[in-house]
């Protein structure tokens, strides 16, 4: 998708955005309005202040249902800038020389066309809501789409408490190249570990892996549950990690049951530094 498109978009994205809110009532918090334009100056506006505007108020929409047009504009949106970013299959990614099953890729998991990938969510499931927050949370939501919050609100409707730590719940994932997004909720650590916490974290990532087998996935990719902003440490919280999934998988060899293709994704050259020599590729 080229520039004129992508900013025609997002102008228009942004302008319906901002009518949606002040249709229903929606009032525009300081933060929010620092970032986005002014009615009357969104025509003026550069491509990147109308990407960061549009993303801001989806960040912040309530999840209510949106027309089609509105969908459709987002999605040609969205499905746009991930296929410009370039899309990753699990096939290009990096076999551990001891179990091709598990491997590494260091890179955008929403540009990843794993069958799954896995959202460290909070407990209330429908994604971050500070604007441009670069965490995974916000970073899923944004590219899946509007329709990833209404889904997740329904089936927290429906449960009607808040996810507990360590469970995983299965969505579609809309604009998102992956056809689902599993959602956990990992241990707060505040880099103070307990047995706990750690068989929290362990469950969380068997919680993924099983989530993902019951849905027919063939592959996942799996982000570094709660080493962000929940603290755990990371070199410990990789190496419960890597000793699940192969826990997991021998598990399921023993009693010949379907496995998965298990990507580590990171992000950082230190967490790609841990995860090489955990999987014996240093």
């Amino acid at each position: 998708m080229d520039e004129a498109r992508t900013r025609e978009l997002c102008a228009h994205l942004v302008k319906r955005l901002l009518k949606e809110r002040l249709d229903n009532g929606g009032f525009m918090p300081p933060n929010l309005m620092g970032i986005v334009p002014a009615p009357g100056a969104i025509d003026g506006a550069s491509t990147e202040e109308l990407w960061l505007a549009f993303r801001a108020l989806v960040n912040v929409r309530e999840p209510w249902p949106a027309d089609a047009d509105l969908l459709a504009a987002q999605d040609e949106l969205l499905q746009g800038l991930i296929t410009n970013a370039g899309v990753t299959s699990v096939d290009d990614t990096e076999p551990a020389p001891e179990d091709a099953r598990m491997r590494l890729w260091r890179g955008d998991i929403t540009t990843l066309a794993a069958d799954a990938i896995v959202n460290a969510a909070n407990d209330g499931m429908m994604g971050c809501w500070a604007p441009l927050h670069y965490c995974i949370d916000n970073a899923i939501h944004t590219f899946a789409g509007m329709q990833l919050r209404l889904e997740c609100a329904r089936v927290m409707a429906q449960q009607g408490h808040p996810e507990p730590t360590g469970q995983a719940k299965v969505t579609p994932a809309y604009n998102l190249p992956a056809r689902h997004v599993v959602h956990t909720v990992g241990p707060i650590a505040n880099g103070m570990v307990t047995d706990e916490l750690r068989a929290q974290l362990a469950s969380s990532y068997r919680s993924c892996l099983d989530a993902a087998a019951q849905a027919d996935d063939a592959s996942i990719a799996l982000c570094c549950i709660s080493t962000g902003v929940f603290g755990f440490p990371a070199d410990e919280a990789a190496e419960i990690a890597v000793g699940t999934v192969c826990a997991w998988l021998a598990e399921r060899d023993a009693h010949r049951e379907p496995t998965l293709v298990v990507v580590f994704n990171v992000f950082s050259e230190a967490d790609e530094a841990r995860y090489r020599q955990l999987l014996g590729m240093a």
